[in-house]
């Protein structure tokens, strides 16, 4: 079977990767954590038997949070937004997995229309967003025009101006009416990143995963990078505030990422030790991802955990 868009992601690892993400991928075991040092506080990723034991105990607090959600009528959003494979799909199918997707429905818009293109940016979102009893889950959202738009040219400077000028009242209203949300932004590094589409470029089953835009924003992490950085500038705010997940390891970020999101809901029966508070080498602020190490290869793990 031919790899998908001839090969243009090997092609990248062998000619273009900087020298230190190729030796970290080549140097690097199945389990191994590539973010540099001081970046990850892991040395591998965590144990299956123990990440699907605690992902059962709190799928369990997910239903509890659900019949709650339809019960009682709330309303509530989580946003996942981070690097292309950095792990968004996966979290949310933890968190649906057992879900009702009559209550539970998650969000992942095409490319606009040409109508869409015409109208207030954020009027197709509005259209997603949770009524009462519902929780809805965005795969990628309205930040596509702060990061990947303008990464590509795909919008111009002063739409772009527009948009930030907007978001925080946009946001602040949506928190004003009661819907109670949370933005997640999944951090990787550049090898892991590359290590994951290398995977789904020789994985028949997951070649459907790269897009044009996987591929061609290879050549463009620093353009990426600066882009995040004005975005959280613009958006890391009282009411809406980003949670960073790295996301070196899926099975320890997506129990980060359920532990927040009933971390911050309250429903009966809510078992706050099964759930447990969120690991603060992995889940925080917008500076969290700022420490997030480019995979530029590993020393000798000095202060990681095993």
């Amino acid at each position: 079977m031919p790899l998908p868009f001839d090969g243009a992601i090997s092609h990248h690892f062998h000619k273009a990767a900087p020298k230190a993400v190729r030796k970290a991928i080549e140097d690097g075991r199945k389990r191994d954590i590539l973010a540099d040092d001081d970046a990850y506080p892991y040395e591998r990723w965590m144990a299956k038997s123990d990440y699907e034991a605690a992902l059962a105990r709190l799928q369990i607090e997910l239903m509890k949070c659900q019949r709650w959600v339809s019960e009682s009528g709330a309303r509530v959003l989580a946003i996942f937004e981070g690097r292309d494979a950095a792990g968004k799909g996966g979290a949310i199918a933890r968190v649906t997995m057992h879900t009702n997707p009559r209550v539970v429905q998650v969000v992942a818009l095409p490319k606009p229309s040409d109508r869409e293109r015409g109208q207030w940016y954020f009027q197709r979102y509005v259209a997603h967003l949770p009524s009462a009893g519902e929780m809805k889950l965005f795969d990628r959202s309205w930040y596509n025009r702060g990061v990947v738009e303008h990464v590509f040219g795909f919008c111009s400077p002063e739409e772009r101006a527009r948009f930030f000028e907007q978001l925080p009242g946009f946001e602040a209203t949506l928190a004003g009416e009661g819907i109670r949300f949370v933005k997640f932004w999944l951090t990787v590094s550049r090898a892991e990143q590359l290590r994951r589409l290398l995977r789904r470029e020789s994985d028949p089953l997951r070649q459907w995963k790269i897009s044009r835009i996987d591929v061609d924003g290879l050549a463009h992490w620093d353009a990426y990078t600066t882009a995040i950085d004005e975005t959280f500038g613009h958006s890391h705010t009282e009411n809406a505030p980003w949670t960073v997940v790295r996301a070196d390891d899926k099975y320890r970020a997506r129990l980060e990422v359920i532990r927040v999101l009933l971390g911050m809901l309250d429903y009966p029966g809510k078992d706050a030790e099964i759930i447990g508070a969120p690991d603060p080498g992995l889940t925080g602020g917008p500076a969290l991802r700022n420490s997030n190490g480019n995979g530029n290869g590993k020393g000798n793990g000095s202060g990681k955990r095993g």
